[in-house]
């Protein structure tokens, strides 16, 4: 019964303090030195998004 009891103290304590010493994960990475501002998948999005702009806007005219 006590060794039973020692037993389940030492499990616990051993592994409540490997939890606080152990991380799982390293940190944040840093941010990159030159970050890309626009690239190409950018453009195409906006140009689409004009280009749908343009055809809503001539359509409501159209149908007015």
């Amino acid at each position: 019964m006590i060794e039973r009891r020692l037993m389940k103290r030492s499990i616990f304590f051993v592994l409540f303090f490997s939890s606080l010493i152990l991380d799982a994960q390293p940190g944040l990475p840093p941010p990159p030195a030159n970050p890309v501002p626009i690239t190409g998948i950018e453009i195409l999005v906006g140009a689409g998004a004009l280009l749908g702009a343009k055809r809503m806007i001539a359509n409501r005219k159209t149908n007015t």
